[in-house]
C-alpha cells in the first residue's frame, strides 16, 4: 500500500513537471530570447544611457508575456501540422503533454497580462505595440499568410520588429526615426535568417503544404534571395549611423557584422550554384550572431558616445 502511494505521488511530480515544461515550449523560450536581445539596447540609445532599472525589468517582463502568448497561441493554432513535422513533432500539444484548452488558455492569460502590465508599469503606446505585435504573428502571419504563399516569412516577419518599438516607446513615449530604423533592419534580417532554416527542413515543411521559399523555389534561387535581402539589412543598419548621431563602436561593429554576414551568405550562394553541399544553418546561427552583435554595439555607443 505504502510502495503503491509512494509511486503515484511520483507519477504526479512528473507529471506537474512535464506540464510545467510544456507550458515553458508553448512560449518558445529560444524565439524569445531573441525577441528581448533587441528591446534592451534600443531603451538605452533611446535614454542615451541606463533607463530607470525598474522600467526595463518592466517591459522586458512584459515583453517576454506578449512574445510568449503569441508563439502560444501559434503552437495551438499549428498543432495538426506540428505533429506531421519532424522538426515539431516533440512540441507539448503533440506529445499530448497539454491539451488545446489549456494551451489556448495559456496563451489568452500571457496576451491579457501583459497588456495590462505594460500599461500598469509603462504606457499605452507600449501596451498598444505589444497587442498589435500578438495580432500581427497570430493573425496575420500564422492564419493569413504561412499556408497561403512565400512571402509568408517576409510580411509575417514584422512581428518580431515590434520588440524595437516597444523598448524605445517604454522610455520615450513616443516613436522617431532611430526605433523606425532599427524595425526596418530587423524586417530586413529575417528573411536571411529563416529562408537558411526553410532550406534545411525543406522536406518537413513540403510534407505539410506551407509553401515556405525553401519549398517551392531551388537553392540557387533561395540563395540569391538571402544574399539581396542581407545586403538591405546592412545597408539598412548604416542608416542610423546619421539618424541616431552614432559613434566609433556602432561605426565599426555594423560595417564589421555586416561583411561578415553578407561574406557568409554569398558563400551559401555560391555553393549550391555548384551543386556542393551546402549548409544553411551556419547562415541561420550566423544572422542570430549578427544581429545580437549588432544590438550589443546600439547598446554600448550610447554608453560611450554620450
Amino acid at each position: 500500500m505504502k510502495a503503491a502511494v509512494e509511486e503515484r505521488v511520483v507519477s504526479e511530480r512528473i507529471g506537474f513537471r512535464r506540464k510545467v515544461k510544456g507550458y515553458v515550449s508553448l512560449t518558445k523560450p529560444r524565439v524569445m530570447e531573441l525577441l528581448l536581445v533587441t528591446t534592451i539596447p534600443v531603451m538605452i540609445l533611446a535614454e542615451g544611457g541606463i533607463p530607470n532599472l525598474w522600467l526595463m525589468v518592466a517591459t522586458v517582463i512584459g515583453g517576454a508575456m506578449s512574445a510568449g502568448a503569441a508563439s502560444a497561441f501559434n503552437c495551438y493554432i499549428d498543432r495538426d501540422i506540428d505533429k506531421i513535422m519532424k522538426r515539431t513533432k516533440n512540441r507539448p500539444l503533440v506529445t499530448g503533454d497539454l491539451s488545446p484548452r489549456e494551451a489556448l488558455v495559456f496563451a489568452w492569460t500571457l496576451a491579457i497580462g501583459s497588456t495590462v502590465w505594460l500599461l500598469a508599469t509603462t504606457n499605452l503606446l507600449t501596451a498598444c505595440l505589444s497587442v498589435a505585435a500578438i495580432l500581427f504573428y497570430v493573425v496575420v502571419y500564422t492564419l493569413w499568410l504561412k499556408r497561403r504563399t512565400s512571402q509568408n516569412i517576409i510580411w509575417g516577419g514584422i512581428a518580431g520588429c515590434f520588440p524595437v518599438l516597444i523598448g524605445w516607446a517604454a522610455v520615450a513615449d513616443s516613436l522617431t526615426w532611430a526605433p523606425l530604423i532599427l524595425f526596418g533592419v530587423v524586417f530586413l534580417w529575417t528573411p536571411p535568417h529563416y529562408w537558411p532554416l526553410s532550406m534545411k527542413y525543406r522536406e518537413d515543411y513540403k510534407s505539410v503544404g506551407v509553401p515556405m521559399l525553401g519549398v517551392v523555389r531551388g537553392r540557387a534561387q533561395v540563395g540569391l534571395q538571402v544574399i539581396l535581402y542581407t545586403w538591405a539589412t546592412v545597408a539598412c543598419s548604416l542608416l542610423l549611423i546619421p539618424a541616431a548621431e552614432m559613434g566609433v563602436v556602432y561605426t565599426v561593429t555594423a560595417i564589421g557584422a555586416g561583411v561578415w554576414f553578407i561574406y557568409e551568405t554569398h558563400r551559401l550562394y555560391n555553393l549550391a550554384i555548384r551543386h556542393e553541399t551546402v549548409s544553411p544553418m551556419r547562415v541561420f546561427h550566423g544572422s542570430i550572431s549578427y544581429l545580437s552583435i549588432l544590438f550589443l554595439a546600439v547598446a554600448i555607443d550610447p554608453l560611450l558616445h554620450f
